[in-house]
């Protein structure tokens, strides 16, 4: 045996492995499962589901029958009801019913104002849902001509197309919300477009609710067509430019590689 040769004292004096690092592995993969896009789009249909259940339970349409709570008035009302209707909003419940209760308990203007207010905030949390655990999962998904185009316009212009869409009813105040969180719209163009463009249809509701008692009354009349009127622009609107819409999307022979005998290739 070669001289200093000592197998016994090298084995015993060799480090062992740390005990942590076989399981480091498979710790990241279920952390990357945790918080992966399809989990979190997951999460995000679940707390919708949740907060459906939680509003068809409590029945917010109460309110019109009931009145609101005698302990709140005044500003502190107004306030409170804007934070409810913006839960309530989030919560997938249609904003003209919330919007005639805004009317029917605070007045027309007072009601305008907790209504836009609520409807800026429920939008910012849908917005803000959506951009945080369903734009990841969802926008590998565009695949059709008219989803990749409306995405394309919600990215490049969304201060402009996120007015026209609050201007002019027809698309649900949800489905808006979380097609401009998976585009790649900003916040501000988003808030700022969803405020301005809900005052005409929202303040037409508010007086609608405030004159509620009175259906025949010249001032109810009026609130009906500025409801009606937009929701029909709308529509005509949408119908002439869905072929523009179409046209915009990117043919699949401009994406793909040059053929063989065409100029340039």
């Amino acid at each position: 045996m070669p001289v200093g040769y000592a197998p016994s004292v090298l084995d015993a004096a060799a480090p062992p492995a740390p005990a942590s690092a076989a399981p480091a592995a498979p710790a990241a993969r279920r952390a990357r499962a945790l918080f992966s896009p399809r989990l979190r789009l997951c999460l995000l249909v679940a707390l919708l589901a949740g907060a459906a259940g939680a509003v068809w339970a409590w029945q917010p349409h109460r309110l019109l029958a009931e009145g609101w709570p005698p302990q709140l008035s005044g500003a502190t009302a107004a306030v409170v009801f804007a934070v409810v209707y913006g839960a309530c909003a989030a919560a997938l419940v249609p904003r003209p019913l919330l919007n005639l209760a805004a009317g029917a308990l605070f007045g027309a203007s007072t009601g305008l104002a907790a209504a836009v207010a609520g409807t800026v905030l429920g939008a910012g949390v849908s917005f803000g849902l959506g951009r945080l655990l369903g734009q990841d999962a969802l926008r590998p998904l565009l695949r059709g001509r008219w989803l990749m185009a409306a995405d394309r316009q919600l990215s490049r212009h969304g201060f402009r197309s996120m007015l026209a869409i609050r201007l002019f009813p027809g698309v649900p105040f949800a489905a808006a919300n979380y097609c401009a969180a998976v585009s790649r719209m900003g916040w501000l163009p988003f808030l700022l477009a969803t405020g301005l463009g809900s005052v005409p249809n929202t303040a037409a509701y508010a007086v609608a609710g405030s004159r509620a008692t009175t259906p025949t009354s010249p001032v109810f009349l009026a609130a009906l067509a500025c409801i009606a009127l937009p929701a029909l622009a709308g529509f005509v609107v949408a119908w002439r430019r869905r072929a523009r819409l179409g046209d915009t999307a990117p043919k699949a022979d401009q994406c793909g590689p040059p053929v063989a005998g065409r100029p340039g290739s």
